[in-house]
C-alpha cells in the first residue's frame, strides 16, 4: 500500500467541502440520492467533487437542505470542535504538568476542564508517547472516532486498508506515513470503540521551550493526536 492512499486534504470553509467529507462515509446514501432522481436532472457524475456538487444542488433545489443550516454546521466543526481542540489539550499539557497528570488519569474530565463536551457518550482515554513508547490509534469495527476533539474522522482512518493494517503491520503502516520508529520504541496499537476512544498525546519536540500554549498548539496537526506522526518544530512543520 502506498502512502497517498493515507493523505487527505483539509477540510475547506465551505459547504462543498463538508458534503464531500461527509459522502466519503456514507457511498450508499449518495447511491441512493442517484437513483432517486426523476428525468429532469441528470445522473451525479462520479467524480467525488461533482457528485458532491450536484448531490448538494438538488437538495437545496427541492429544499430538503437549508444552506444557512449546512453553513452553520460546517461552522461547528470548524471552528467549535475539531483538530483546534485536541491542540489546546496538547499544548495544556506540555505546558502543565498538573493538566497532564489529570489528562492521562481521567482524560474524559480533563477534557471537560476546558470545554470540550462529547456529544457521544463515550469516554476518552488519553495515552503519552515517550521515546521509547509509541501509541497509535485504530478502530479496526468501524470508525470510532472522538470527534468533538478531532474532529470529522479522515478518509484513510476509516479506510479497510488502514483498519486491517494498523493492526497486522503497524510499523509499515506509520512508515507509509513517513514515521519510521526505530525498533526499540515499542508501539502499541489502541482499537477504538463507541464506549472508549483515544487520544493520542504526542512527544513536545525540542525547541519548543520558548512557545507559549497557543503558539504550542498551532504546531500539533491532527495525525500527530492519532498517532501516526511526530510533532515537527515550528521551522520544519509541513503545511497539513
Amino acid at each position: 500500500m502506498n502512502a497517498p492512499q493515507y493523505r487527505e486534504v483539509g477540510l475547506e470553509s465551505s459547504r462543498r467541502s463538508f458534503l464531500t467529507a461527509m459522502s466519503a462515509s456514507i457511498p450508499a446514501a449518495a447511491g441512493a440520492a442517484e437513483q432517486s432522481q426523476d428525468h429532469q436532472h441528470q445522473l451525479v457524475p462520479s467524480d467525488i467533487s461533482l457528485r458532491v456538487k450536484s448531490l448538494e444542488s438538488l437538495l437545496v433545489e427541492k429544499g430538503l437542505v437549508d444552506p444557512a443550516a449546512l453553513d452553520a454546521l460546517v461552522d461547528t466543526y470548524e471552528n467549535k470542535v475539531g483538530p483546534r481542540n485536541g491542540a489546546k489539550i496538547v499544548a495544556r499539557a506540555w505546558t502543565d504538568a498538573a493538566y497532564k497528570q489529570r489528562l492521562l488519569t481521567d482524560a474524559s474530565a480533563a477534557i471537560a476542564e476546558l470545554g470540550f463536551l462529547s456529544t457521544q457518550g463515550e469516554h476518552t482515554l488519553a495515552v503519552e508517547n515517550t521515546p521509547k513508547v509509541h501509541n497509535m490509534v485504530v478502530c479496526t469495527l468501524c470508525s470510532c472516532y472522538p470527534w468533538t476533539i478531532l474532529g470529522l474522522p479522515p478518509v484513510w482512518y476509516k479506510s479497510y486498508a488502514y483498519r486491517a493494517r494498523a493492526v497486522i503491520d503497524p510499523r509499515g503502516v506509520l512508515k507509509e506515513f513517513g514515521l519510521e520508529l526505530p525498533e526499540y520504541v515499542e508501539l502499541r496499537v489502541w482499537d477504538s470503540t463507541a464506549e472508549l476512544r483515544y487520544l493520542v498525546l504526542p512527544e513536545r519536540p525540542l525547541g519548543t521551550e520558548h512557545l507559549d500554549e497557543t503558539a504550542l498548539a498551532a504546531l500539533v496537526t491532527r495525525n500527530a493526536m492519532v498517532g501516526v506522526e511526530k510533532v515537527k518544530p515550528a521551522q520544519t512543520k509541513e503545511a497539513q
